[in-house]
Formats: C-alpha cells, structure tokens, sequence
C-alpha cells in the first residue's frame, strides 16, 4: 500500500510538470488528457485507499523519506492515511477531476491552456500532500504549496491589474495567517520536542496544566491555549474567517474553474481540516474553542449579508462561500468535528456545481457577470438551470438534500453547546439561514426568470455550453442531491471519525443532539419543528416576491436604507482599513526607512558624508603644504622639541 498512497499525490504531481515543462511540445489536447488522467488515476487509487481504511480497517501511518534530523528532531515526508484523511482525499480528487474536465470547455480559446492546466493539477499534488501528512513539516510544505499556486492562479490573466492587485492581496493576507501558524508549529516543538502528529499528541497531555509568558508580561497563558490559538490564526488566512477573509472575494479574478476548486475541495478546506485533525490539541482549551466559535459565528452571518448587495455573479458565490466556512468554524468551536467534516464533503459538491453552473452562464453571456444584465435564461440553458436549482437548494438546506443534513447538524449542536460564546454563535447561524437563502434565489431569479435584460447580440447567440462542461455539472448535481442523506449515519452520527477524531465527553455536542435527533429519518421527522427550514422557506419566498412580484421594491428598499446598504456595499470597510493603514502604514514605514537609512545614514553619512569627510580634511592639510624648504625645516624642530619635552617630563 505504500506505493499506491505515495501515488495518489505524485501522479498530479507528475502532469503537472509534464504539461508546464513540455506543453508546447505536447500540444493543448495531449496536455489536458495527461493532467486529466493523472488526477483520474489518483481518484481511482483514492477508492482503494477508502476501501483498505474504512471497509478493511487498515489505518497507514509511515514515514517514506528523512529530510534531516536536527537537535534530535526528524523532518520527515510521511502519511497518515485513515478516515479522515481517505474522506478529504475522495473530495479533493473527485471535485478536481470535474474541474480538470470543465476547464476543456471554459480555457478553450485562452492562450495559457496548458500552464491553466498544470496548475490546477500542482494545486491537487499541494493539497493531497497537505491532507495525507503525518507530521507539522509536510503540513506546512503543504499549506503553504497551495497558498504559492492558488496566488498562481488567481492572477493567471497577469495582464489584468485587478488580477494581479487580487492575488497580492491573497499571497499578503494569507502571509499574516502563516506566521500565526507557523508560532504554533514552532511552540509545538519547542514544548513537544517532536514534529510527527501522533507523538506530539501524546507529549500533548502533560502540557494542559503548563503555562507561559508572552514577550515578558506579567500575565500567565495556557501553553496549548497559545499553541491552538495560533494553529487558527493559520487556519482564519486559509479558511478565510474574519478579519483576514478580504482576500478570498477578490479570488474571482481567476479564472472560474479555479474559483470552484479554491472554493469547494482545496486551499479554504484546509484550515477546516487543519484543525479537526488537531482536535486532541484543540479540546484541551475551552478558550480557543470559544475564539474559534465567535469568530466562525460573526463570518456565517456578516458575509452573507454582503452577497445580498452583490451583482457579479461570482461574488455572490464567493461570499456563500465565505458565510459557510463560517459554518464550518463554528463547528469546530463547538467541538462538532465530525459535523464540521460532514458539512466541507457536502459543500464541497453543491458549491463545486454553484461555482461551475455560474461558468456555464459566463460562457453563455460571452463572459459577462452582472447579473443585471442576464434574466430569463431558464429556456436557453435547461441544463445549467436544472443544476443550478439542485445546488441552490442544497445551499439553503432545502429537505432531503445533502447541504439540509450536514447544515442542520451543525445550528443543533451549537444550540448544545455551552462554551462562552454559544448563545451568540446560535443566533448567528440560525439568522444566516433566511440570509443564505434570499441571496441564493435573488441571484437565481435574477439568471434564470424574468425578462431577459441581454442584448441582442448575446441573446442570439445565447445557448447551452459543449457537454465537456454540462456533464461535469450533471455529475457534481447528483451528489449535491444523494450524499447527505447517503453518509448523515455514519458522519453525522456515528463512529466514522472514531479514533480519529478526539472529543472531551464535557463537550460532546453530538451526543445531546442525538438523544433528540439521530439519523436522517430523524432529521427529516423534525422539519415541522425546524427553525433553520421556516426560516430557509422564508429567505426563498422573500427573494421570489421582492425580485419576481415586486421588482422595483429592491431599489426603493435601497435608497430608504442607503446607509445600511453603504455599509454592506463598502464591506464594512475591511478594505479601506487595510489600504489606509496596513498597506498606506507600510509605504510609509518603507520611505521613512528610505529617507533615514538609505539617504540619510547611508549615502549621507556612510558613503557621501565619509567622502566629503575626507575632503575636509584633505583641505585642511592642504594648507600646510607651501613648497618652502624652511617651512618644513621649522616644523621638524618644533615636532623633535615636542618629542624631547614629553620625554623629559613623562
């Protein structure tokens, strides 16, 4: 088995050098099939792996490579390979090879067809090599091998300024997270003595009672509060929680077959994942637990209000995005691992398909994305229509659908929770379910029904996209429909992630949500009592009146509320703080520094100034050169008197 799962991310890895090195010499149709089949082959391999794991029970933990050992510490390539990781494994292959496929019909015409595609395949290779790790440095070689690719490309159209403003925002802000993560790592070592997981969890134990004092203060900290707490300073870069999420919006530069693998399998995962792997660290601290609950909490229900005031098409999506990592996060501070794992996999399907059917609209529109200027393209795209409404409602929570089980679980076991912070992270999630909703079906009624708002150019040549792009959306609709209910038992509810995943019994939400709900005939028999399904059904029917019954009520709601809807539309303002301090503050640090140390101290004092120095002085013994022998005569006596004097009376 050691070979298969050194396979599973060397073969992305391998099309990707094949088609970046040679691709000219390859051609645009040999290029593709090699990414795509290296994918495939690790999609494939992937299923073996599930079926040695979870239906043999062989869990892999080895070593395959020693980098160095240091002071004791190893720096090893190795893998971990059990449920969880066969899980994140499944997601990240299958939805990157629906990627790979669409790309064919969405790249056709671009002039970096094969770099796009040895990109997306090195961005499989860094997030398979992140999942699979068994110790902190793969992690990290991981972790920060998806952040260098994703800034890759987002910036793909390098020509663009907004492009490439877009993915120097990622690269800096992600730049912020990493040095949090990597403090953590750092802590881990220097209190654990180890880099491999199951080992630093071990010497994990005895730290719960130590404590630390950061940068000499007077205060005492919990080492593994200090430890997590920069492990999700990593994870908020990543996953793209508050403050540090204003990158993650301005990720649509790229183009949308890579927006949907950032957004739904791969880098804003891994923060999620990041953290349920960490979860024997994690639950030795109920204070990073609460952090991590508000700050999941305030991004579910704040960035969902942005998407209401959103017009591009893809920004709507990447705000969802924002709100249901958000989701995710809570989860996780409310010690909901398993819901929190449960909700990535389904996500992962139903925003793949959101992200991809938004590109179906692209192409239709001749790559237009205000969706002021779309409606009524339900009788030009009956495919796109058909799955864009099976992911909306799996994004809402629409009953029976895979985003209602995994959603659901989450608002009942933070209900559960008793961690400082619950009261508040409950009400943000149940009030991000109506949020959620409106802003999903505003952006459907105003695609798909209505009159058409095109002009007509486009609308003449409006018509579905090839079937290299409609079957990868067929194929992501079915399990955005089938998977929830299909794996709510064993992930939501059962012992999938036991021995994998560590809770304390004081916050085992899951096990109190189960004594009133367990299983998906379970869930389903409570809708009539389900505040998140009403709610849902209001968000949906809100959004059908204001944008279908009443459509010029939106623009007077506007202008009756146009300081609230500033607010929203400046994004409350992150990035006007952002430019006018961090990015403003740093210029202006860098000219100080310029105008002191490079001109004041080095090319005034050091270089010019001991020039000039030595001039002076130069002149100053110019004046004692006259020529007259006598002159110089009489200096000689005076300078042996001197000399004799101090003799004498020394």
């Amino acid at each position: 088995m050691k070979l298969i799962y050194t396979l599973i991310p060397l073969c992305p890895l391998l099309a990707a050098i094949a088609a970046g090195l040679f691709g000219r010499r390859l051609g645009r149709t040999l290029s593709h099939r090699v990414t795509i089949a290296g994918v495939a082959i690790s999609f494939l391999l992937s299923l073996i792996a599930f079926q040695q794991v979870v239906l043999a029970g062989n869990t892999f933990n080895e070593s395959i490579y020693t980098w160095m050992i240091s002071g004791g510490i190893k720096f090893e390539v190795g893998f971990l390979v059990d449920k969880l990781t066969v899980l994140m494994m499944l997601v990240v292959t299958f939805v990157s090879l629906m990627v790979h496929i669409y790309t064919i019909g969405y790249m056709h015409e671009d002039d970096g067809y094969q770099r796009f595609f040895c990109y997306i395949s090195l961005f499989t290779f860094s997030m398979l090599m992140l999942v699979m790790a068994n110790n902190f440095m793969q992690l990290f070689f991981g972790w920060e091998a998806v952040g260098t690719v994703s800034y890759l490309l987002i910036g793909f159209w390098y020509t663009r300024d907004t492009a490439v403003f877009a993915n120097m925002k990622a690269f800096l802000v992600n730049r912020v997270g990493d040095f949090g993560f990597i403090l953590g790592i750092a802590a881990v070592v220097m209190y654990t003595g180890s880099l491999d997981y199951e080992e630093v969890f071990v010497a994990a134990q005895p730290l719960a009672s130590e404590t630390m004092s950061i940068m000499g203060g007077g205060v005492e900290w919990s080492v593994l509060t200090v430890i997590c707490i920069c492990l999700f300073i990593g994870a908020m870069g990543k996953s793209a929680q508050m403050p540090l999420h204003v990158w993650l919006p301005d990720s649509m530069e790229g183009p949308t077959p890579i927006s949907a693998l950032i957004h739904a399998a791969t880098m804003v995962t891994a923060g999620i994942f990041m953290v349920a792997r960490m979860s024997p660290l994690f639950e030795m601290s109920e204070t990073a637990l609460s952090f991590i609950l508000v700050i999941g909490a305030l991004t579910a229900f704040l960035m969902g209000l942005i998407g209401i005031v959103q017009h591009d098409i893809k920004r709507v999506v990447a705000y969802s995005t924002l709100s249901q990592l958000g989701y995710m996060t809570v989860a996780l501070g409310a010690s909901a691992y398993s819901a929190a794992i449960f909700h990535l996999m389904t996500h992962a399907f139903f925003k793949a398909l959101l992200f991809l059917a938004a590109g179906s609209v692209i192409i239709a529109m001749h790559h237009e994305q205000d969706m002021r200027k779309m409606g009524g393209l339900r009788k030009y795209l009956p495919i796109t229509y058909w799955t864009s409404l099976i992911g909306s409602l799996a994004l809402i929570g629409f009953p029976g659908l895979s985003g209602f089980f995994s959603k659901d679980l989450i608002i009942e076991a933070v209900h559960e929770s008793t961690l400082p912070g619950s009261t508040l992270a409950y009400w943000a999630v149940l009030g991000g379910v109506f949020v959620t909703a409106f802003y999903s079906f505003r952006m459907f009624f105003l695609v798909f029904h209505g009159k058409t708002r095109m002009d007509k150019h486009t609308e003449e040549h409006c018509h579905e996209p090839p079937k290299v792009v409609t079957w990868p959306l067929i194929a992501l609709a079915v399990p955005s429909v089938l998977i929830g209910v299909l794996t709510v038992g064993p992930l939501g509810f059962g012992n999938y992630f036991e021995g994998v995943i560590f809770v304390d019994d004081a916050h085992n939400v899951i096990e109190r949500v189960k004594e009133h709900t367990n299983g998906a005939m379970g869930m389903i028999s409570h809708i009539p009592a389900s505040k998140p399904f009403y709610l849902a059904m209001a968000g949906l029917i809100s959004a059908w009146f204001l944008y279908m019954v009443r459509p010029t009520w939106p623009e007077k709601i506007q202008s009756k509320f146009g300081f609230l809807h500033r607010i929203l539309e400046r994004k409350y303002g992150f990035d006007e703080f952002n430019q006018a301090v961090f990015a403003a503050g740093s210029v202006g640090i860098g000219k100080g520094l310029w105008r002191m140390g490079d001109q004041g101290i080095i090319d005034g004092a050091m270089v010019n100034g001991s020039a000039k120095g030595i001039g002076l002085l130069a002149g100053f013994a110019r004046l004692g050169q006259t020529g007259y022998l006598f002159h110089y005569a009489f200096a000689m006596i005076i300078g042996l008197l001197a000399m004799m004097t101090w003799f004498l009376f020394s």
